[in-house]
């Protein structure tokens, strides 16, 4: 997985969490030990608020924490909650004229999509508190 990708943000930051699920941590203190800018951490985590996978908290004391238990959040969780495949897939608007190049975007499609379900099927197999 590459490393500069959302995805793998937001898995190493979980993985972290979840060795220690109550503590409260700055996206200042996950960006610095992520290697990178503590705005990419807000947006990325901002996702898996909106998921219902982690609080925030404004203020002095404030930070992300786990919402919920580490053996409750599957990497399909977050994988879904930022909405970033990684399969490769071709817009509808992009269907070509030609019949055969028709029929193949058409069949290719159909299997990137049986890719994408076993591979989320495998991700919800696995939870972020087999990570620590």
């Amino acid at each position: 997985m590459k490393r500069n990708s959302r995805l793998s943000l937001a898995l190493h930051t979980l993985g972290h969490m979840a060795a220690e699920p109550d503590r409260m941590r700055t996206s200042a203190d996950i960006a610095e030990h992520a290697g990178t800018n503590p705005v990419v951490v807000r947006r990325v985590l901002g996702r898996l608020r909106k998921a219902g996978l982690l609080n925030a908290e404004k203020g002095h004391s404030g930070g992300w924490r786990l919402a919920r238990s580490p053996q409750d959040i599957t990497l399909a969780d977050v994988y879904l909650a930022l909405d970033e495949s990684l399969i490769a897939t071709v817009a509808e608007e992009d269907t070509p004229n030609c019949a055969v190049e028709h029929a193949l975007h058409r069949k290719v499609s159909s299997v990137m999509a049986d890719i994408e379900r076993s591979l989320i099927e495998r991700l919800a197999a696995t939870t972020i508190a087999e990570m620590k």
